[in-house]
């Protein structure tokens, strides 16, 4: 393929991790025809179809999933090495981009980072919000932000929070008629607000611990999120029982307008780690993010 093609494959890639030709558009700064004209030169010029698109997204076909993979990695290591070069600047530059969860963000990330950013605005901080769990590498990412726990075994993880804990609460007027829930399993007699995993696409399952007790409950309501924040409101106005992180619910339950139940089921556990390749760990930029977030992570 002609070297002038290589500026094509990065457009490809960009639809093909964005699934969406607006999105990918406006990442790259061009307008969505111009994309999708181009893209459709790069299957002509191939001769294989790479890109599946409907009416609502895009997804890969097999050899553009197949051609994702391969590039995905390979640009990441030319980013890396560009981003190396930055080390013989005066003061730290370049673009990191971090995969972690709302809470995560809420709770840690910005408390730690929005003081940093600005004596260091060379430095481009990209935060994609997703609760699932992403490949890294492949979705190029410099780090991830996940519990400890789910962390890949190859990865670096270094602790940057304390130790927290999800809690189940619902509003008073969701108890004024139903029994409060003395055990887990009682849960199954009650509306619950879900909550779906994004890349694994099932409904978290409550985990509950007392002494050497471990048990994960299914529950059931109308209401399912993505989010923690959104099951906070949902539980205020009486839709039923949230489990939510205890940082979040706190200042409701403290103003009364939560009711804490199951307290000695919801236990502590590691609170959350940056996760990222070994060779990461020497660009400026990227030491600078990992040493603000380090700060004061020793566990409650």
């Amino acid at each position: 393929m002609a070297k002038e093609d290589f500026n094509n494959l990065l457009w490809f890639l960009a639809v093909a991790e964005e699934r969406s030709f607006t999105r990918a558009a406006a990442k790259l700064g061009v307008s969505q025809s111009t994309l999708s004209h181009t893209i459709k030169r790069l299957e002509d010029r191939m001769g294989i179809r790479l890109l599946t698109r409907t009416t609502r997204n895009v997804a890969t076909t097999e050899a553009g999933e197949r051609l994702r993979q391969s590039l995905a990695p390979r640009i990441a290591e030319i980013e890396t090495d560009i981003a190396a070069l930055m080390a013989f600047r005066d003061k730290p530059a370049g673009t990191i981009r971090l995969t972690l969860s709302d809470h995560a963000l809420h709770s840690v990330v910005w408390p730690k980072l929005n003081s940093v950013l600005l004596d260091y605005p060379d430095i481009k901080l990209e935060l994609s919000i997703d609760n699932g769990l992403r490949n890294i590498v492949e979705d190029g990412f410099d780090a991830g932000i996940r519990l400890g726990e789910t962390v890949e075994k190859d990865m670096i993880a270094l602790r940057i929070g304390p130790d927290w804990r999800q809690v189940a609460v619902a509003s008073p007027a969701y108890f004024a008629n139903r029994p409060v829930p003395e055990h887990p399993q009682d849960l199954l007699a009650h509306t619950c607000i879900n909550m779906r995993q994004a890349t694994a696409g099932g409904l978290y399952a409550w985990e509950f611990g007392k002494g050497d007790q471990e048990l994960r409950v299914r529950v059931n309501g109308q209401l399912t999120f993505g989010s923690s924040f959104p099951m906070i409101d949902a539980a205020l106005r009486g839709y039923g029982i949230a489990l939510v992180p205890e940082d979040l619910a706190l200042p409701h339950i403290r103003s009364g307008a939560l009711r804490q139940v199951l307290d000695d089921w919801c236990q502590p556990f590691p609170g959350y780690c940056i996760y990222y390749p070994s060779r990461r760990q020497t660009l400026p930029a990227f030491k600078l993010i990992i040493d603000s977030l380090r700060q004061a992570a020793a566990p409650s």
